[in-house]
């Protein structure tokens, strides 16, 4: 039974300026900088039908492509912090796809997904002081990427493991361009 996620793939200069960010943060998690992306849906554990199923609705998704950045960092977790995340601006056509793979898995019976909110996960965080996570990131802001291309998204599956990864790309699906 697979588990999968759409997401985009981040270009390799971006990767590796954000891996540049590693360390410095007691009881972090690193994730590894080959499995950085901008996760759209996460659709979890399904059976190879279902799977099949959501493979084709995706191939029918039409969106241009566009460009994106990084715009900062940040934390999810307010006073007890669990990850530490590279920001992405919710532009009007990340929206708007995004907005085509919930419709898609709502079709196919899944939940709805919380709010959107754009990211990529850089640390899962355990035992880390919101002080320590504020100092982090206070020393390594600003950080900005120049704007970046995205031309297709992504099937991706992976294995049951703690902090995630590794990752294989099932499907790739290109925009419009």
């Amino acid at each position: 039974m697979p588990r999968l996620f759409t997401a985009l793939e981040i270009p390799s200069a971006i990767v590796q300026s954000m891996a540049m960010l590693r360390g410095g943060l007691p009881g972090a998690r690193w994730v590894e900088p080959e499995n950085y992306h901008l996760t759209l849906r996460f659709i979890g554990d399904v059976d190879d039908t279902l799977a099949e199923e959501i493979a084709d609705l995706l191939s029918k998704v039409e969106r241009p492509a566009f460009d994106l950045w990084i715009d900062g960092l940040d934390s999810f977790g307010g006073n007890k912090p669990r990850v530490v995340v590279a920001a992405v601006p919710p532009t009007a056509e990340l929206i708007e796809l995004q907005a085509d793979h919930e419709r898609i898995m709502q079709r196919v019976g899944l939940e709805p997904e919380r709010k959107y909110k754009p990211h990529i996960t850089l640390a899962r965080l355990r035992d880390t002081s919101s002080r320590q996570v504020a100092d982090f990131l206070s020393v390594k802001q600003p950080f900005r990427s120049p704007p970046f291309s995205v031309s297709r998204f992504v099937l991706y599956s992976s294995r049951a493991s703690v902090g995630g990864g590794p990752y294989v790309v099932e499907a790739q699906y290109p925009l419009v361009a």
